[in-house]
C-alpha cells in the first residue's frame, strides 16, 4: 500500500486518542503514556497496537510530516488523482511521503525504556544495600551513642581493585554487543533488546580474570563500619549509613548500610515519645500531708516534692530529664521525665497501728463529709 493511501485510511489522531487540534506538546505526551501502556516488555501481545500507535507518533510527532498528513486527509482519495494516489495535478510527489522511518522514535524509546540504537553503554551495577542488628541498651538509645557494627560482604577485590582483570591485564569491550550491554532482535518496524549473552549485559569482556576473585571483582570480607546512632531512638528502627553497603560492579558506587536497632529493657524506666516514665511510691500520710521523694533518672537520683494532699495516681513532671535534646536540623527539644505517684496501703496491720488509723479516720471523716458537701452545694 503507497505510503498516501495508509495516511488517508489511518485516523493517527484516533490511534493517539488526541484532537485535531492537539499542540505537539499534547501529542507526545499522549504518545508517551501510550508506549509505556503497550510497550511489549511491560505489556505481552499488544504488539500490534504497539506498533499502530508508533506509526501514528511517528508521522503526527513530525511538524512537517503532520502539516503533509493533514492536506492529504483533507484532499481524499483524489489528492493522488485518477486512481487514487498515483500521482497526478495534485502536485503531491510520493516520493516525500515515507513509511518505516523510525530513527528519531527508536531514540524516544531507548530514553523511555533504556534501550534503541541511540542508547549508551550499559553502566555497572551499583552495590547491594545491607542490613545489620545492633543491639542497644536502654540508656544509650536514649542518650545517643557512636559505635561500630562489623558487617560480612562483599567488598572490592583488593588484588584488581574492583576490575575483575588480572593485575597487568585489561578488561576489552565486549565484540558481540560493541559494550551497549545488550542486542537487538529485530521485529520489522521496532526490534526488542535483551541483555548482551556474551558479557551478561555489563558491555565489557575479562579476558583474563583476576585470581582472587574469578573475574567477579569483588571478594568477601568481613568491616567494621562506624554509626552514629542519635539520641531518643527507638526499638525498630532503621539507620541509614549511605555508601557502606556492597561494593558495585567495576567502578559503580556502593549499596547503603541499613542499622536495625534493637533497644534493650530498663525495669526502672518506661517511655512515651521524648518522654520517660517511672513509679515513685509513698506512704499514706506522705501523701496527706506532703513529703519529699527520691526518684532515678538516667542521670542520677533526684529529689521530688510530693505536695500535700496528693491522690495515688497523680503524675509529677521532672523537666528535661527524658530523651536529651536532639542536634541537627530536626533536632527535638529534651523530653521531661513523668513521675507517676503510687501511694501505699499496707495489708496487715499491728493493734497499735490499728489502733491509731481508726483513730485517724474518726477525725478525718467528718473533714471529707465536710468537704464533700461543700462540693454538693457549689455544684
Amino acid at each position: 500500500m503507497a505510503a498516501q493511501r495508509e495516511w488517508f485510511e489511518k485516523d493517527y489522531y484516533k490511534v493517539l486518542g488526541v484532537a485535531e487540534s492537539a499542540t505537539d506538546k499534547e501529542i507526545t505526551r499522549a504518545y508517551r503514556k501510550l508506549a509505556k501502556e503497550l510497550h511489549p516488555d511491560t505489556n505481552p501481545g499488544g504488539e500490534e497496537r504497539f506498533k499502530e500507535v508508533s506509526a501514528a507518533y511517528d508521522v503526527l510527532g513530525d511538524a512537517d510530516r503532520r502539516k503533509e498528513y493533514d492536506e492529504v486527509r483533507r484532499m481524499g482519495p483524489m489528492a493522488g488523482g485518477p486512481g487514487g494516489f498515483a500521482g497526478g495535478p495534485t502536485g503531491f510527489d510520493p516520493s516525500t511521503f515515507r513509511t518505516g522511518d523510525v530513527g528519531d522514535l527508536g531514540d524516544l524509546l531507548g530514553g523511555l525504556f533504556g534501550r534503541g540504537r541511540g542508547r549508551r553503554q550499559q553502566a555497572p551495577r551499583r552495590g547491594a544495600d545491607l542490613e545489620a542488628g545492633l543491639h542497644l541498651s536502654f540508656a544509650d538509645a536514649i542518650r545517643g551513642i557512636t559505635t561500630s557494627v562489623n558487617i560480612p560482604s562483599d567488598v572490592a577485590c583488593s588484588t584488581c581493585r574492583g576490575s575483575g582483570a588480572a593485575p597487568g591485564t585489561q578488561v576489552s569491550t565486549c565484540g558481540r554487543c560493541g559494550g551497549s550491554g545488550s542486542v537487538d532482535d529485530d521485529q520489522g518496524m521496532f526490534s526488542l533488546s535483551q541483555p548482551c549473552p556474551v558479557c551478561r549485559g555489563r558491555g565489557q569482556v575479562v579476558e583474563t580474570p583476576c585470581g582472587s576473585c574469578h573475574g567477579t571483582g569483588r571478594e568477601a570480607s568481613t568491616r567494621s563500619v562506624k554509626v552514629r546512632i542519635p539520641s531518643g531512638v527507638e526499638d525498630g528502627q532503621r539507620i541509614r549509613v549511605k555508601g557502606r553497603g556492597a561494593a558495585g560492579q567495576a567502578t559503580a558506587p556502593p549499596g547503603d548500610l541499613y542499622v536495625v536497632v534493637h533497644v534493650g529493657v530498663d525495669l526502672r524506666f518506661g517511655r512515651k515519645g521524648r518522654n520517660l516514665t517511672t513509679t515513685a511510691s509513698i506512704s499514706y500520710p506522705d501523701a496527706v500531708l506532703g513529703s519529699t521523694v527520691t526518684v532515678d533518672t538516667l542521670d542520677g537520683p533526684v529529689t521530688l516534692k510530693v505536695p500535700t494532699g496528693t491522690a495515688s495516681g497523680t503524675t509529677l513532671r521532672v523537666r528535661g530529664r527524658g530523651v536529651p535534646e536532639g542536634t541537627g536540623k530536626k533536632a527535638h527539644p529534651a523530653g521531661d521525665l513523668l513521675v507517676k505517684i503510687e501511694v501505699l496501703v499496707p495489708r496487715t496491720l499491728t493493734d497499735e497501728q490499728r489502733s491509731a488509723v481508726e483513730a485517724l479516720r474518726l477525725v478525718l471523716d467528718p473533714v471529707v463529709l465536710d468537704e464533700a458537701a461543700a462540693e454538693d452545694v457549689t455544684a
